[in-house]
């Protein structure tokens, strides 16, 4: 279970920092990425916003893993996994800029070591035969 904690820790610290940077440093970030500003800023800071949700619900989940594992599925193998999956495609298809594959890398080893300690850690508790997740 500290393997899980050490997931979730690191996927929520992860999140609420990018979601603090596209809200409260949308400009440097551009800058980081070599982008052009938003045409409306307000995507980027819903982004933000999003992510940080996220991060927050991660640390609110602290206290028993165990019953939030749905949450972790979520954010982690489905979230993360398929914000990889886009970012990769968005990239090969609508040339979006190469540095913008430092996310598609994080969110993809996020997801992939996420998945992996889920199934690796067993599911405590009588489920009655029910599936694991």
């Amino acid at each position: 279970m500290r393997l899980l904690l050490g997931v979730v820790i690191v996927s929520g610290v992860y999140d609420v920092l990018l979601g603090g940077a596209l809200l409260f440093a949308l400009e440097e970030v551009r800058q980081l990425f070599g982008t052009e500003p938003p045409r409306f800023p307000i995507h980027a800071n819903l982004n933000g916003l999003f992510a940080l949700a996220v991060g927050l619900g991660y640390f609110a989940i602290l206290k028993n893993l165990e019953a939030n594992r749905w949450y972790i599925w979520i954010m982690g193998p489905v979230l993360k996994g398929g914000g990889a999956l886009l970012f990769v495609l968005d990239f090969l298809l609508r040339d979006s800029p190469p540095l913008f594959l430092v996310f598609a890398a994080a969110d993809g080893v996020l997801a992939a070591v996420t998945l992996a300690v889920l199934l690796a850690v067993p599911r405590h508790g009588g489920h009655g035969g029910a599936a694991s997740v």
